[in-house]
C-alpha cells in the first residue's frame, strides 16, 4: 500500500468519526431532559427544565426522568415564608387537582401533571417545579371564601354539642352559618356511610358521640374573639390567625382529621394528611361545597357547589 493510499484511508475514517459525532451531538441537542438546579427557598433542590421543552406526549421519553424527579423530596413555599421541607405534605391535594390519584413517582402522575401545566400556561415538563407549585397554590386559594363579612345573627345556628370535638364547648363558640351546617351534615352522612373509613356512627348516619374524626373544632368567630386568640398566640402570625378571617362568615369549619387538632408543625400536618379521613375530604368535600385551605389540613370553607 502506497503512502498516498494510506493517507486516503485515514482521511475517510476521520470523516466517518466526525459525522458520527455530529449525529450524536444533534440527537443529544434534541433531547432536553430536566436537570437539577439551585435550591429554592425554603427546602431542598427542585428540578427545572433546561432550555426549550420538547412537545411531551403520552409516550415521551421524559416520563421516566420526570417520575423519578417527582418521587424525590421537594421544596414548597409556605405562608409567610415559613421554613418547610417538601411538598409531600400536599401530595393528596396535588394528585386530586391534576387527576392522578396514584401520586408522584407513578406512571400516570407525570403525564397528568404535564397536561395541567399546559392548560395553565406552564412549560409541560411533567415535573412539579417551583413555578408549577405556586400556580397550584393560586388555584387552591382562588376557591376560598372571598367575602369575609359577618353574617346576620339569624343566619347562624348553635351546633349540637354532639357535633363538636370539644364536648364542653360553650354555646357562643358553637355558632355555624345555617347553609354551611346543612352541607356539613350531608357530608358527614356520606363519610359515615363509607365503610373504608370505619367511622363510628349512629343509626341515623350521624357521627357517634365517641367518634372524634370530622367533629367541628371551630366555626364562627367574632372579630373580638379572633383578636383574643391572636393575643394568646403572638407567634402565630398572619397565616396562623388571620386578621380578616374566613371564620367571620360562619362558613369556615375546622374539622378534626387526626394528630393535634390545629397545630401547623410540619410533623403534625404530615400525620393529618396521611389519614384516610383527610384524603376522603380531599376527594369528596367539593361535592358538598367545601374547599380546603391548603396549608391547614383541618380547615374547610363552604363556598357552595360549583
Amino acid at each position: 500500500m502506497s503512502k498516498g493510499d494510506s493517507n486516503s484511508r485515514w482521511f475517510v475514517l476521520l470523516v466517518g468519526i466526525v459525522a458520527t459525532a455530529v449525529t450524536a451531538s444533534e440527537a443529544l441537542g434534541r433531547l432536553r431532559l430536566p436537570r437539577a438546579t439551585k435550591t429554592l427557598r425554603p427546602g431542598v433542590s427542585v428540578l427545572k427544565g433546561s432550555g426549550p421543552s420538547p412537545i411531551i406526549t403520552k409516550y415521551s421519553a421524559a416520563w421516566p426522568a420526570a417520575g423519578g424527579a417527582n418521587a424525590k423530596p421537594r421544596s414548597a413555599r409556605a405562608p409567610a415564608r415559613r421554613s418547610q421541607r417538601g411538598w409531600e405534605l400536599y401530595e393528596p391535594l396535588i394528585a386530586n387537582l391534576i387527576g392522578a390519584p396514584d401520586g408522584p413517582g407513578t406512571k400516570r402522575f407525570a403525564p397528568a401533571l404535564a397536561k395541567w401545566q399546559r392548560t395553565h400556561g406552564i412549560t409541560p415538563t411533567g415535573i412539579l417545579n417551583d413555578a408549577t407549585w405556586m400556580e397550584m397554590v393560586s388555584t387552591f386559594q382562588s376557591r376560598r371564601i372571598k367575602d369575609r363579612s359577618h353574617p346576620a345573627r339569624e343566619r347562624l345556628l348553635i351546633a349540637p354539642i354532639a357535633d363538636c370535638f370539644d364536648q364542653e364547648r360553650p354555646e357562643e363558640l358553637r355558632l355555624v352559618e345555617r347553609e354551611a351546617y346543612a352541607a356539613y351534615k350531608r357530608m358527614i352522612k356520606a363519610a359515615a356511610a363509607d365503610r373504608s373509613l370505619r367511622l363510628s356512627a349512629t343509626a341515623h348516619g350521624d357521627l357517634a358521640p365517641d367518634e372524634r374524626f370530622l367533629k367541628i373544632i371551630s366555626a364562627y368567630r367574632t372579630s373580638e374573639y379572633q383578636a383574643e386568640l391572636r393575643k394568646r398566640s403572638p407567634r402565630s402570625g398572619r397565616a396562623g390567625l388571620a386578621i380578616n378571617s374566613p371564620h367571620f362568615t360562619g362558613r369556615a369549619l375546622d374539622l378534626y382529621v387526626g394528630g393535634e387538632p390545629v397545630s401547623t408543625r410540619d410533623g403534625n400536618r404530615a400525620v393529618q394528611t396521611r389519614t384516610p379521613v383527610y384524603r376522603w375530604l380531599v376527594r369528596n368535600a367539593a361535592r358538598f361545597g367545601f374547599h380546603p385551605y391548603f396549608y391547614e389540613p383541618w380547615h374547610w370553607e363552604y363556598v357552595g357547589k360549583d
